[in-house]
């Protein structure tokens, strides 16, 4: 299962998540996001010395600055969370970067918005609809996920936290591939709380 911890930007919480068994560390270019992470040589470095993959998360953000980003940052997953197109997708995926397109899931017809990205990413990520672009940190229903006939692999967010396990469990989608964790493992905006993360993991993986 592909884990993916989201929303990182201390140094120091940075090292000790990159530890954990977790495929990837996600770090948040969204400007209106309380875990935007700024083009501060403090964070260029530690993210930079991540040996874990790296996703940059943006919103409506032109295939310019995504690249000055990607370049600045080390980046090797691009995650899209706006309006952003197939096209958009494919250009970046072409650049060889991999491609995650949120989308924005209330009920089973928000589904038919994957279509279109058919062909143009690596993974979709369902996350919870809300009045903006940002996380909520609530789940939607999730039973409806079996309305989702697609051939693109998802990462499941939105209000997963450590009493979730047997609820992830029991998702036999086939094309479920994984989780996106953030506030529900956080001690502080953008600060993880590492021993839940690795207790989570460890019940997940081994299901204790």
């Amino acid at each position: 299962m592909f884990i993916k911890v989201c929303g990182m930007r201390d140094p120091e919480n940075i090292r000790l998540v990159e530890t954990l068994d977790v495929d990837c560390l996600g770090f948040i270019f969204y400007s209106k996001s309380p875990r935007y992470v700024p083009d501060n040589s403090v964070y260029i470095e530690a993210i930079g010395n991540c040996k874990k993959n790296k996703a940059g998360v943006f919103v409506n953000e032109s295939l310019e600055t995504i690249l000055d980003k990607a370049q600045l940052f080390g980046l090797q997953f691009i995650q899209l969370h706006g309006d952003e197109t197939p096209d958009l997708c494919d250009d970046l995926r072409h650049r060889g970067y991999f491609v995650i397109k949120a989308i924005a899931i209330a009920s089973s017809v928000d589904f038919h918005q994957t279509a279109k990205f058919r062909n143009s990413c690596d993974y979709l990520l369902f996350d919870t609809k809300t009045s903006s672009y940002g996380g909520s940190g609530k789940r939607f229903d999730w039973p409806i996920l079996t309305a989702y006939q697609g051939e693109t692999p998802f990462l499941l967010s939105g209000g997963i936290d450590s009493g979730c396990v047997e609820e992830i469990e029991r998702l036999q989608h086939p094309q479920f591939a994984g989780v996106d964790l953030n506030s529900g493992f956080e001690i502080s905006r953008a600060m993880k709380d590492v021993v839940k993360i690795k207790d989570f993991i460890y019940k997940l993986k081994f299901r204790v």
